[in-house]
């Protein structure tokens, strides 16, 4: 803990411009060990996009019913993250997160050795509950290690981990799976997650509960105007992010006219400007959340909308795809600071909403996107991005001042 932290049980009060602070080595070393759990969380769950059809063949089932392991993930994680934060109670929360890496090991483990695939949903399943819960108790841990006036920069490093196995997980996991089998890569996240475990031991200062979190004091939470427009926020952006990125390659292919090749340089051009809107997003959070959520909105719906309309060409559509990467970078910490700013006094209440807000709108984009790409063309799913990511810069502009 640094001199930069402050207790957040008050009253909530405007942090919209804040000046800088400086962390001392203990708090950079606690901030990482939570980035390197993010790593490791969600490197486990993007790893099936490059297993699956190994693991199909390995089990005896289509790769549809090998792809219901990422929906097991989500489909608990969304239920996780309304009753984590209750049902921890007054545990210290360096002890909750520490169990939670546990946990984590514990599911990569049973993936490893799963023999059916009952068996590997349960182990997908508990890994759902160790992502949701993390990213649920996420923005009041890091408030509480950095202060809530650089929570936009704690966070941007703890998303950093996202980021970074948002690249590499499904690409290293298909090469490890041709090199080792698809258990030795799952066998790898275990171990990831056992050096995130360690770290966190090492690093975090002990966290006692401030408060005792009950399902009727989130719900009372929603009542909050801030918090209202802080949730249709993320589902309004993201659902329209879910809803066009996972058709961009079709769009690249048939519109853009690209090759394999092409497409990967696109994809990986997306991916590290995440990374660097990651970086920029937290500071813009801490200087300013309402400008920052104004342009990450603006920014998206610039790039879905030139792709729309000049996507033909490769050029545009090599520098809009990685604007839109950059959005994208920005999202996942502007969202989440601006929904924490209207809740300073219930950061862990406010964070179970957050995560269910985005679960939301993952589901949500991935359904309604199939029905816009299959009626509409490839077009379609960008265009809708587009449109709610304009709405999202009218909801910040509208937005009231914690």
């Amino acid at each position: 803990m640094t001199d930069t932290t402050i207790q957040l049980d008050g009253a909530a009060e405007d942090l919209d411009v804040i000046a800088p602070v400086a962390w001392s080595a203990k708090t950079w070393f606690a901030v990482l060990s939570l980035a390197a759990t993010s790593f490791a969380l969600v490197s486990a769950e993007f790893l099936p996009a490059g297993l699956l059809t190994p693991m199909a063949r390995d089990l005896g089932i289509s790769e549809g019913t090998a792809g219901q392991v990422v929906t097991a993930t989500a489909s608990v994680g969304a239920v996780t993250a309304l009753l984590s934060n209750v049902l921890i109670g007054k545990l210290n929360r360096k002890t909750v997160l520490v169990a939670l890496s546990a946990l984590a090991i514990g599911s990569n483990i049973l993936a490893t050795v799963a023999t059916d695939f009952w068996l590997l949903l349960l182990a997908r399943a508990g890994l759902g509950i160790a992502i949701s819960s993390f990213w649920a108790l996420s923005v009041a841990v890091v408030a509480r290690l950095v202060g809530a006036n650089a929570t936009g920069r704690g966070m941007a490093i703890v998303t950093l981990g996202v980021s970074l196995a948002t690249i590499a997980a499904p690409s290293m996991g298909a090469l490890i799976s041709d090199w080792l089998g698809w258990r030795s890569a799952m066998a790898i996240t275990a171990g990831l997650a056992a050096i995130a475990m360690l770290l966190q031991l090492l690093s975090l200062p002990t966290l006692p509960a401030t408060t005792s979190n009950s399902l009727a004091d989130v719900f009372r939470l929603t009542r909050r105007r801030g918090i209202q427009l802080g949730m249709l926020a993320i589902l309004v952006l993201m659902t329209g992010h879910f809803a066009g990125s996972v058709y961009v390659r079709p769009f690249l292919e048939h519109v853009t006219l690209l090759t394999t090749g092409p497409i990967a340089l696109a994809l990986l051009g997306f991916g590290i400007a995440a990374v660097i809107g990651n970086i920029a997003g937290g500071r813009m959070a801490d200087t300013n959340i309402h400008m920052a959520l104004a342009v990450t909105s603006a920014l998206m719906a610039l790039a879905a909308l030139a792709l729309v309309l000049w996507g033909a060409h490769i050029g545009v559509a090599f520098g809009f795809a990685t604007l839109w990467g950059f959005a994208f970078g920005m999202a996942p910490v502007v969202l989440p600071t601006n929904l924490s700013r209207a809740a300073t006094d219930a950061l862990e209440a406010a964070g179970s909403l957050m995560v269910v807000s985005f679960q939301v709108a993952i589901t949500i984009g991935a359904v309604v996107g199939g029905y816009v790409v299959d009626t509409y063309g490839p077009t379609g799913p960008l265009a809708l991005t587009a449109v709610l990511a304009a709405a999202t810069l009218a909801l910040a502009l509208v937005q009231p001042r914690s």
